[in-house]
């Protein structure tokens, strides 16, 4: 394993072929949920994977049963409660969703398990997003109290659509593997048992590409979601704003006591 990977903790790195890199989200006890140090991983990866020379494509998945819960409950309570734990979230959000873009070497997603929060944005931000037939797919923030952040906005319209994007991140309803290809959400649906194969194999078509022309392609195409910057900026401000009234405590405690929330009735905005 290059020496640029061994410092993290929350991930972990193989090579399943030359010039290939297969990044897992490693905390299977957990879910995959990220807590602070899992999420600044997630985050940050993808300046190192941009600068490695020795690869030309990367593999994302999850370790266990899931792809990744989301953020975990300790590290949504604090930031519920900590201004300095909000603005440095906010920051990260902000940053994943950019890391992911401008890293120059195409991401595959293995969608293996529930994909929830900001691992669910670093599955769909992906170039292409690969998901097991079985797997359970939702953006529960206005389950949580909090407006539809983290990657949202800036990309459910231009993969479903915004009839689609509205209903599914307003109502927080699930959707499955099939349903999400059938939108356009995600790439491609394939059994489970053939998933990790079939990204590898994705990987394999990329690997062997004329690398410049599949990166400037992608950097090329990565100006539509640039253009939608300011709408996703507003979109993750105003999640951390939430995170900071009676709607995301009241959604993180029904979440922990596990029962439908009671939310109060907000101002007439």
């Amino acid at each position: 394993m290059a020496e640029r990977y061994a410092g993290y903790t929350h991930l972990s790195f193989d090579y399943p072929e030359q010039r290939v890199l297969k990044i897992t989200i490693n905390r299977p006890e957990r879910y995959n949920a990220l807590d602070q140090v899992g999420h600044r991983e997630l985050t940050y990866v993808w300046r190192e994977v941009d600068e490695d020379p020795d690869i030309d494509v990367v593999i994302l998945t999850g370790a266990g049963k899931a792809f990744s819960a989301g953020g975990d409950f300790d590290m949504v309570e604090k930031i519920t409660e900590d201004f300095n734990v909000r603005v440095n979230i906010w920051k990260e959000a902000k940053d994943l969703v950019y890391n992911i873009m401008n890293c120059g070497k195409p991401v595959i997603s293995a969608i293996n398990g529930p994909a929830v929060g900001a691992g669910l944005v670093a599955a769909l931000l992906a170039d292409i997003s690969i998901v097991a037939r079985d797997v359970s797919i939702t953006d529960g923030h206005t389950r949580l109290g909090v407006a539809a952040g983290d990657h949202a906005a800036i990309i459910w319209p231009l993969l479903c659509g915004m009839a689609k994007s509205k209903y599914y991140l307003l109502t927080c309803e699930r959707l499955s593997g099939e349903e999400a290809e059938r939108i356009g959400l995600v790439s491609l649906c394939v059994d489970a048992e053939e998933l990790q194969e079939k990204a590898l194999e994705v990987a394999r078509t990329l690997k062997d590409g004329a690398p410049t022309a599949i990166r400037w392609t992608k950097y090329a195409l990565n100006n539509w979601l640039r253009m939608a910057g300011p709408i996703y900026d507003t979109s993750t401000a105003l999640e951390m704003l939430g995170f900071g009234g009676p709607e995301a405590r009241e959604g993180v405690t029904a979440l922990k006591e596990k029962r439908p929330a009671k939310f109060p009735r907000g101002p007439n905005i």
